[in-house]
Formats: C-alpha cells, structure tokens, sequence
C-alpha cells in the first residue's frame, strides 16, 4: 500500500506540474481547474489579496501618486477600446480623472458592435458596472462585468431577443471567448486596485474604439448606444482629455 500510495502522489505531483506548464503558457485553465479545486480546495479573496497585495500595491501606489490621485482613488473608470486592444484606467472623481495606467488587450474576440446574443462571440459594449471579484477563476483572475446591463435588456426586449448571453469577465491568461483577457500580472494589478477602490466606486465603459464607430449594419438603436459611451469618455477625460 505504501508503494501504491507514493506512485499515486508522485503520479498527481507530475500531473499538478504539466498543468502548470499548459497554465504557464496563457491558455486558460478550464477543463482541468474545477478538478485541481477539488483536490487543494478554492482560494479565498483574503488569501488572494494577502499574497499578492505586498507585490502588486507598491506599483500602484506609485502610479496614483504620480498622477496626483490619492490611494484608494475616488472612484475608477476603465475604458477599454476594442479596436485598439487597451484597457486605460482612470482615477480621480468627477472631471479630475487623470490616466494612470494602460493594460494591453491579449485577446478579446468578435469585432465592432455591441453583444446580441449567447454564443456571438462578441464583446459586449457600453457602461458597465463591476460585481464580483473571482479568486478561483480558470483564467487566474477575473472581475464580473454586469452584462447584460438595464440597457442591454431593454434592447433585447424591443429586439424580442431573449438569450442575451453573460459571464462577461476581465481575466487574466491570452484567451477569450467574450471576455477581456489582459494576462496574469496585468489582471493581479487590476484585482488588487479593484478590491482596494471597492467595486461600487469603479465602472467600465466599453467601446468599438477609440472614435466610438462601429461601422455600417448595426441595430438602429446603437446610435443612442454610442452617444452613451462618448458622453462616458467624455466626463471621464475632463475638457483637457488629461
């Protein structure tokens, strides 16, 4: 039995190892990572925060410093730029946002245009709240984004669209389906900052790019859509754009 139960342990060390080397590589973990939970049990948001709190909060300490907002901010706005690939994130209240930081985009799918349906592929777009910080996800780290929004539903009603999709998440790793993956450490910074500011005070403003476009085709209501999020960016960046 002895021997059995070492080959068992050094059969799942080898198993626990290859995992991290496919994880290492930014690919997600989602057909593997609820059976590894099972085995070393889920992660807490106090155990998450306690480990990479000492590593990730100088950094952004600094940051908010620099840009003359001080720590927790006021509130934070995330625009995200669908075109461009780049999350920016701005700190302060009201029109004394200043630009502290940008994550690249690693992956993100779909293209121009808001989110109709489950299973579209799209990433959503216009103002979202953030609802919930997941310290267990198959993508390292990810934060809930609240689509579909009051304005998403109520488009879908008008549409008689009813299966309108969610589990919309920022994450870390290099793969998407939907979401917003912007990798491991840019998602710890992200994570920390969140929890920090408290999720009631942030927002995200999702847009096709930077000229709020999307093109020809769309639903007749996605002017309104756009003017919403142009007016967002707009009180977010303050007459200066600073």
């Amino acid at each position: 039995m002895c021997v059995r139960a070492t080959r068992i342990l050094v059969a799942t060390a080898l198993l626990l190892v290859g995992l991290a080397v496919i994880d290492s590589r930014g690919v997600g973990r989602r057909f593997w990572y609820p059976s590894y939970l099972s085995m070393t049990g889920p992660r807490s948001l106090a155990s998450v925060l306690a480990e990479i709190g000492p590593k990730k909060r100088p950094a952004l300490l600094k940051l908010l410093s620099d840009a003359g907002v001080g720590y927790p901010p006021p509130s934070v706005v995330l625009l995200a730029y669908k075109q461009e690939r780049v999350i920016e994130v701005w700190a302060g209240a009201g029109a004394g946002h200043r630009l502290v930081r940008s994550y690249p985009v690693l992956a993100a799918s779909g293209g121009p245009g808001p989110k109709l349906r489950e299973g579209d592929l799209q990433v959503p777009e216009g103002v979202y709240r953030l609802t919930v910080l997941n310290p267990n996800s198959s993508y390292h780290l990810s934060i809930r984004v609240d689509y579909p929004s009051p304005f998403d539903r109520e488009q879908g009603r008008r549409d008689k669209r009813t299966r309108l999709g969610g589990d919309i998440y920022l994450h870390g790793k290099a793969v998407s389906i939907g979401c917003l993956a912007i990798g491991d450490a840019n998602i710890e910074e992200l994570f920390l900052l969140a929890a920090d500011t408290g999720l009631a005070r942030m927002r995200l403003v999702i847009a096709p790019n930077r000229a709020v476009d999307g093109g020809p085709g769309l639903p007749a209501w996605t002017g309104e859509l756009y003017r919403a999020i142009r007016a967002e960016i707009a009180r977010t960046q303050g007459p200066a754009g600073t």
